[in-house]
């Protein structure tokens, strides 16, 4: 007589459900991770809480070597003010985004903020999140 049972427990893993949820997993966290804009320099922004806005009409970027950029533009600290009323000439609540390096000297800063007070724009300071 043949006890055996006729179900055997395979000793074997199927690795496939396995690595469907791993690419699924990967293509969640590449969907849902912040997307870098591609337009802004690579500067370290001093740390601060506050909220963000999406509305930018220009940014304006001092690096630590104390270069201006305005977008991905150099500019000479002289001409900037000209090259800052003629690309916000024309535009409703003109808006300029300034990103200082951490360790710029705030004199710099201010200096942009004076420029965007005498035109009368809406000057607003980037920075990291805590």
């Amino acid at each position: 007589m043949n006890l055996r049972g006729r179900n055997k427990v395979s000793a074997t893993f199927s690795m496939s459900s396995m690595t469907d949820i791993v690419f699924l997993l990967l293509i969640f966290f590449m969907l849902t991770s912040p997307i870098i804009t591609p337009e802004a320099l690579d500067l370290i922004l001093p740390k601060a809480k506050g909220k963000t806005t999406s509305k930018q009409n220009v940014a304006v970027s001092i690096t630590e070597d104390l270069k201006f950029y305005i977008d991905e533009e150099e500019v000479n600290f002289k001409s900037i003010e000209k090259a800052l009323k003629s690309r916000l000439s024309g535009i409703e609540e003109p808006t300029i985004i300034l990103r200082a390096a951490e360790g710029v000297p705030i004199e710099k800063a201010v200096l942009i903020m004076d420029i965007a007070n005498r035109n009368k724009y809406k000057i607003v300071l980037a920075v990291k999140p805590n």
